[in-house]
């Protein structure tokens, strides 16, 4: 006879982002930088040559909304995720969740960790931004990530795209809703994920960054959330008050 199905049924809970998923992804990004013509291609779209400039790099859309005021709206948002965090470890919420707590925590670290991470990284980038480069009027030549930087050219520091971190930090909503609800955790990711790129993209429209920069920040972002979702779970998820 067949096997009883058990009276509770495990919850299936959302695996992403798995170690496979970063690989192949960082091995996409990393061909589309090396081995294509996309960043080029989307950067000459948006530069307009009869004039010698990149429109939209002083349109108040892109300059004053997206890089200043949204800015700045999203590192109060920051600062308001680190203090709820910083209370609840002060003096714990007896009716949250483990769960909740743990969104918390994983929420506020990051926005910690990928600004800051990203930040660092850029300080050791040879990657000159489009406006910088020969092709749109700038003095440096194009150089690609894996490519040797000429002797006498200084690093440019623009990759990963740094702006497009102060939105990525949001992807760590997705925890909120995890493991329990993996379809809406998804969802929320997406949506975080698409707000993340377009303040990135604003940027590129500016000829502030490349394709590939907004696609390291989106990468890292999502390795840094999951790293810290593991951690903090495995760590805190199951030992708090609920």
């Amino acid at each position: 006879m067949p096997a009883p199905l058990p009276s509770h049924p495990e919850r299936t809970t959302l695996r992403w982002p798995v170690p496979a998923l970063f690989i192949v992804s960082a091995l996409l990004i990393l061909w589309i930088g090396q081995y294509t013509d996309a960043d080029l291609y989307l950067a000459d779209i948006m530069y307009d040559r009869a004039s010698g400039a990149f429109p939209w790099q002083h349109a108040w859309l892109t300059e004053r909304f997206n890089h200043e005021l949204l800015k700045t709206a999203l590192q109060l948002l920051a600062i308001v995720a680190i203090g709820l965090a910083v209370w609840d470890r002060v003096r714990p919420q007896r009716h949250w969740r483990p769960a909740r707590r743990t969104g918390v925590r994983v929420l506020a670290w990051s926005a910690l960790l990928v600004p800051g991470v990203i930040s660092l990284l850029k300080r050791f980038s040879d990657s000159h931004c489009p406006w910088d480069l020969q092709r749109y009027g700038g003095n440096e030549p194009y150089i690609r990530l894996l490519d040797i930087m000429p002797a006498g050219i200084a690093p440019g520091h623009c990759m990963p795209a740094g702006h497009a971190s102060s939105a990525l930090w949001l992807l760590a909503v997705v925890v909120f809703w995890l493991p329990e609800q993996p379809r809406r955790a998804a969802l929320v990711g997406a949506v975080m994920l698409v707000f993340g790129f377009a303040v990135g993209w604003a940027q590129q429209m500016r000829g502030a960054h490349f394709l590939t920069h907004t696609l390291w920040s989106v990468w890292l972002a999502g390795l840094i959330v999951n790293i810290l979702y593991t951690l903090l779970r495995a760590r805190n998820g199951h030992q708090e008050l609920a």
